[in-house]
């Protein structure tokens, strides 16, 4: 039996009918999942700015171990990463990285010692990079 070269060509393709009908379907989908993935990528960076605090705390406390006492704020976290003036017994560096990392939004972590909620206050400001603010521009704190 021969077939003709008019039935292989119907065959073969998709109509616009299924293509409008598959991107519709992924449109629904794009507006429905999308918000989700987006909060969740948010909540991500918190978590890594969290993260972070808790290395840096831990760096301070050896730092406390070997000095008898916190960086002040004047000395900052860059007392990490090399001897201030006064620490005689310094033995660091006390973080693997040569320069002091920046929170998940790209900005400075926020240092203060003595603090006002303990030995020292370490924060980021979230997103926003302003005190206080909800979902993603939430600070992320040491003290809690």
């Amino acid at each position: 039996m021969k077939r003709s070269v008019h039935s292989y060509t119907r065959q073969a393709g998709f109509s616009l009918i299924e293509l409008l009908v598959v991107l519709t379907i992924i449109a629904l989908l794009g507006a429905v999942v999308g918000p989700q993935v987006i909060k969740q990528l948010g909540s991500a960076k918190s978590d890594v700015a969290r993260m972070q605090i808790e290395d840096f705390g831990a760096a301070l406390d050896l730092y406390y171990l070997d000095n008898g006492r916190y960086p002040s704020s004047e000395e900052g976290l860059s007392a990490l990463i090399s001897p201030p003036g006064d620490a005689a017994e310094w033995s660091g560096p006390y973080l693997k990285k040569k320069n002091i990392p920046k929170d998940a939004w790209g900005n400075e972590f926020h240092y203060a010692s003595p603090g006002q909620n303990g030995p020292y206050d370490l924060y980021s400001y979230g997103a926003d990079n302003v005190s206080g603010g909800d979902g993603d521009a939430k600070d992320v704190v040491s003290w809690e």
